[in-house]
């Protein structure tokens, strides 16, 4: 009996049954999806370039409907014709056309309003796009004299054999001839030729348009000088 009742103390007891446990958790679920996808492999790096290229894709496409913004059109005035110096503009020489935004050169003519009865400091190719300094006005002689505030002002030189050797670009002192021999004021430093307009055999005893810019304040006496004087210049 004794021997019976030690065996059966020393007979092991029956295991519980082992219950899955749940998870309690998302964590461990999101720990696992990103160890499988940090692991070296083939089959993933496959995917990622997939997935890439999709997004490409889909970037390109975007990309081709909208557009380049600096490709879009923008008016601006180009010449209808070849058209030559000192010509003074109308609707009849200029054209509106399309071209990209980028292509455009600073300072281009938008509108053939702003451009219509101005004259031409140099000859112009047809198709060729107007610009604020092809046209006499404040910008030209700005850009040839370097000053704010400068202006351009016709003159008619006296001698035309002088008009012949003058270019646009040259620099010179202008000078009022008196009444008396060898009276000789000068009246204007440093202008700067912008056109020489071409002589007319028939006024040829007039003088040749010459255009000089000028500060406003020499411009201004030279304008008034020339009305009842004869004008000449000198190189610099």
């Amino acid at each position: 009996m004794a021997n019976h009742a030690s065996r059966s103390r020393r007979a092991p007891r029956p295991s519980a049954p082992i219950v899955p446990q749940r998870r309690t958790s998302l964590a461990p679920l999101w720990r696992e999806q990103l160890s499988r996808l940090t692991r070296p492999g083939w089959a993933r790096t496959v995917h990622i370039r997939r997935a890439l290229a999709a997004v490409l894709v889909v970037l390109a496409g975007v990309l081709a409907l909208r557009g380049d913004p600096a490709n879009d059109g923008t008016a601006v005035v180009v010449a209808a014709q070849d058209l030559a110096p000192g010509q003074v503009l109308t609707d009849a020489d200029l054209r509106v056309v399309q071209r990209e935004a980028h292509t455009l050169p600073a300072g281009a003519v938008v509108t053939s309003s702003a451009a219509t009865g101005r004259a031409l400091a140099g000859a112009v190719r047809s198709g060729e796009s107007l610009t604020d300094v092809r046209l006499v006005g404040p910008a030209l002689a700005t850009a040839a004299t370097g000053t704010r505030g400068a202006t351009s002002v016709p003159v008619r030189l006296t001698d035309a054999d002088m008009a012949d050797l003058l270019h646009p670009g040259d620099t010179v002192d202008v000078l009022a001839l008196g009444e008396k021999r060898g009276g000789v004021t000068t009246i204007a430093s440093s202008a700067t030729v912008l056109t020489v307009q071409p002589g007319d055999p028939k006024r040829r005893s007039e003088g040749r348009p010459v255009l000089l810019a000028l500060p406003a304040e020499q411009a201004t006496a030279v304008a008034a000088a020339s009305l009842s004087q004869s004008i000449t210049v000198t190189f610099r």
